[in-house]
């Protein structure tokens, strides 16, 4: 496949999803379209956990922890300097006398979850299993403890209310789209084919020369960046956050989205996203008509129960569907040079 074909192939998705958000704006009612929003950002956080769970083969549970602090960091940073001088007053002088713009918090936010998730990755990447998924979920309530500690900046157990709304769905389907395009570049490069060879076989690849630490760190971190940056979108998209936004609960949702998809597949983990948000939305109203509330809780349950039964590896495991392989097929044959003619 020549370079414009691949581009088109490439294109064509992106301007077919913008004309479905345009589509969108014009008619859906605020609500549902908020609905929409919440689906992108979970997709996000579900893709962006694929890479340290999936890919690595790492069992993390932190990904509320690294939204907590890109949340309240893109909040602090895009809030009004004269809100930010009344409500937070150890705030340094610096950040309270600037107000940056939208884009540029939010990536702020996903740099500095990135930096937490390094420093902590170092110590902690080193524990496996369940022993690692108890050290991320301790890191849950470390953050959230911090914020609720930290009056002065976050306004303690307050939280942060009537920030501006300056998330639409038009943010989110960027950070989308450069989620989207990250994770398939890093899957399918030599760096994505080292995590994998990590997950399979930790030792057989430390003999084979990769530097099974960095590695880890590395892709703890990225999932940590997209995980700062739909933190800050939540935010700024219910215009609150507090200490408790992002709960043990979001933490093991996520993991659901992330074995139904397959772990390691990409589209997968999307798919898997988009339904598990959608049923749950779906199932309030019958919960609230029958005064049976959690009955969403638990038929997602159930059926996650029975993929694991029936279909262990999820629904797609760590491949891609047909259309999308065949597509990672052919960059891979085009990124091999051909045999040198004798």
């Amino acid at each position: 496949m020549s370079g414009g074909a691949f581009l088109l192939r490439l294109v064509l998705p992106i301007a077919l999803g913008a004309a479905l958000v345009f589509a969108a704006t014009l008619g859906l009612d605020p609500y549902s379209l908020t609905i929409l929003q919440f689906v992108g950002i979970n997709v996000i956080l579900a893709v962006s956990l694929n890479v340290t769970n999936g890919f690595t083969g790492l069992f993390s549970l932190g990904h509320p922890a690294f939204m907590t602090i890109g949340g309240y960091v893109a909040a602090i940073l895009a809030m009004p300097t004269a809100r930010k001088t009344a409500m937070l007053r150890d705030l340094p002088p610096l950040l309270a006398g600037q107000e940056w713009p939208f884009p540029l918090a939010l990536a702020a936010g996903g740099l500095v979850a990135a930096l937490a998730a390094a420093v902590v990755g170092i110590p902690v990447l080193r524990l496996r299993g369940h022993y690692l998924a108890v050290a991320t979920l301790g890191l849950i309530f470390i953050v959230q403890s911090l914020a609720v500690n930290l009056p002065g900046i976050t306004r303690g157990a307050l939280g942060l209310s009537g920030l501006p709304p300056l998330t639409n769905p038009w943010w989110v389907y960027l950070v989308l789209v450069l989620t989207l395009l990250v994770c398939w570049r890093v899957k399918h490069a030599s760096l994505g084919r080292t995590m994998l060879a990590i997950r399979e076989n930790e030792l057989a690849a430390a003999c084979l020369g990769v530097k099974v630490a960095r590695t880890r760190v590395l892709a703890f971190a990225l999932g940590a960046f997209f995980a700062g940056v739909a933190g800050g979108l939540w935010a700024h998209l219910v215009t609150l956050i507090s200490p408790s936004s992002f709960s043990i609960l979001l933490g093991f949702q996520l993991i659901v989205m992330v074995v139904l998809g397959g772990t390691g597949s990409i589209v997968g983990t999307a798919i898997a996203a988009v339904v598990l948000t959608l049923a749950t939305e779906w199932l309030r109203p019958l919960e609230e008509a029958a005064g049976f509330f959690g009955a969403s809780q638990i038929i997602v349950a159930v059926g996650v129960i029975l993929v694991l039964i029936f279909r262990p590896s999820g629904l797609f495991g760590t491949a891609e569907p047909r259309p999308f392989a065949a597509l990672a097929a052919r960059r891979r044959r085009r990124a091999v040079p051909p045999d040198p003619v004798p």
